[in-house]
């Protein structure tokens, strides 16, 4: 893959998730252009290829307000419903994410069960690739890596559905047909059990995954580094700060990887697969003018609102918040890479707000909202894309070598490794501007995550991680942002629909 992930040819090969109350029966047909046979399949290692890149190309299925794995429904989750940014637009738009951002939110709320519906086809994806990988008859080292990237992508589904739901039902292969009906596969296995089969699909991938260089064919594929690097993130939300430790101790010890010299680069188009870049999203052009995550720019777009006429950018949601700018301190240039700040419509600054590529944004009084979130931003000047506005095909960043640097400083911290967390967090610091810091206090480092991974829809998920390290943390921060927070909180609903579906085997979470 070099510019986005390769439409396969998967017609043959449908999945059927059963027992959570969502077909996914025609989950893996991505753009058909044929057929392909099982004994293709097994004989095959580019045919197989294929095969696993269907499971990235689900980033691609949906859109912004129905089914969603990375788009812009778990935007409101990671982002809206966070102290990091509001639901923006209007008042009366989009009631469904204005009840997230409330943290008011109960089961019939279509957010949740669009995310739970499209991770459940992720996952069928992975695991119908994984039924035939299996009896795979080519050589073995290719094999395995192909079972580690499909593994990978179903470790990154179950992190983020127990993040957002806790325990949830746990699909570990295609069922069979005889299975339709089983409760194991309609009741909620618990929490620590989703854990546990993330951690052992990330070790596999980190341990048949190749290296790969972030100019080579292969990038966007997961690699070595990158389930190294989610493996320290799941440890981190387990408290295992030892082996958080280890795993980002290797990605930064195998130098594959390091920091952008310039932060304001990083989520632009030039910096696209950067060496920053451990696993991000691919996009690109193709001829169906759709290989992108559909409207993830635009539904974040400055907003006229229907004031003076001007041609905006989007729809006016996610706005950074009050509270996330007055994280930032004086000098650091990550506010500025971060939001996009409307000018008032008088002063120095009424000439507006003037973008990287030389877009204008009119003044306050002809925009609608007064922020707006840059790294989310697509330049249609610079590399204007095939006409088709809501799949601008913006790359969208997963984890990259600051968070891994984050990572190992809290790990090294919680391990008596004062002086390592200090020369970490004094890299991020140092790039950003401004003044290095002594050991950090666990509080520092979590200022610096924000600051540093704001709006890139992981807040609400990592407050509540912090949470359940230093209770308190959560319900003092959502009240900043003027929100009230408590442990039932902690998790979204588990949608209504899936319950009813289930007959009742799903069980809900505390009401909110």
């Amino acid at each position: 893959m070099k510019s986005l992930y390769k439409f396969s040819t998967l017609t043959a090969m449908t999945a059927l998730l059963v027992g959570t109350g969502y077909s996914c029966k025609n989950s893996l047909d991505v753009n058909p252009q044929g057929e392909i046979t099982e004994a293709q399949i097994i004989s095959d290692p580019n045919v197989a290829s294929n095969l696993v890149t269907g499971i990235y190309n689900i980033f691609f299925a949906g859109d912004a307000f129905g089914n969603d794995v990375r788009g812009f429904q778990f935007t409101v989750l990671g982002d809206i419903a966070s102290d990091d940014a509001d639901k923006g637009s209007t008042a009366s738009d989009y009631g469904d994410a204005n009840t997230l951002d409330q943290l008011t939110a109960n089961g019939n709320n279509g957010v949740v069960n669009n995310i739970w519906k499209g991770y459940y086809q992720a996952i069928a994806r992975a695991n119908q690739a994984l039924s035939q990988l299996q009896n795979a008859q080519f050589d073995a080292t290719v094999k395995n890596r192909l079972i580690g990237e499909a593994r990978f992508l179903r470790a990154m589904f179950y992190f983020n559905l127990v993040r957002i739901f806790g325990g949830v039902p746990l699909l570990d292969r295609v069922p069979a047909a005889s299975e339709a009906n089983s409760p194991q596969f309609q009741t909620r296995a618990t929490a620590e059990d989703i854990y546990k089969f993330v951690i052992a699909d990330l070790t596999f991938a980190a341990e048949n995954l190749p290296v790969i260089a972030n100019n080579s064919a292969d990038v966007g594929r997961a690699s070595k580094g990158a389930a190294q690097a989610l493996l320290s993130k799941v440890y981190l939300y387990n408290k295992d700060y030892t082996n958080a430790y280890a795993m980002s101790d290797a990605v930064i010890k195998s130098n594959n990887y390091s920091l952008l010299a310039d932060y304001t680069l990083l989520f632009r188009q030039v910096s696209n697969n950067s060496k920053e870049s451990i696993f991000e999203i691919q996009a690109g052009q193709n001829l169906a003018c759709n290989a992108a995550i559909d409207r993830f720019t635009v539904a974040q777009g400055p907003r006229a609102g229907g004031k003076n006429g001007w041609v905006d950018r989007g729809y006016g949601f996610n706005n950074p918040s009050q509270s996330l700018v007055n994280e930032f301190e004086a000098g650091d240039v990550r506010k500025n890479a971060t939001i996009i700040t409307i000018n008032p419509s008088n002063g120095a600054n009424s000439v507006g707000t003037v973008l990287y590529d030389g877009f204008r944004i009119p003044t306050q009084d002809s925009v609608q909202n007064q922020r707006y979130n840059y790294k989310a931003y697509y330049s249609r000047q610079a590399e204007p894309n095939c006409g088709n506005f809501d799949r601008l095909p913006k790359h969208v960043m997963v984890i990259r070598y600051a968070e891994v640097l984050l990572i190992h400083a809290e790990a090294a911290l919680q391990t008596g490794q004062g002086g390592i967390a200090q020369s970490d967090i004094n890299q991020l610091r140092t790039r950003a501007k401004v003044p290095t810091i002594g050991i950090p206090t666990l509080q520092q480092i979590w200022h610096e995550r924000r600051v540093e991974l704001a709006m890139e829809q992981d807040r609400f998920f990592d407050l509540v991680r912090q949470d359940a390290v230093q209770p308190g943390r959560a319900a003092a921060a959502f009240a900043a942002d003027g929100k009230t927070w408590n442990a039932n909180r902690a998790l979204f609903p588990i949608p209504q629909q899936q319950i009813d579906l289930s007959g009742g085997l799903l069980k809900p979470n505390p009401s909110n």
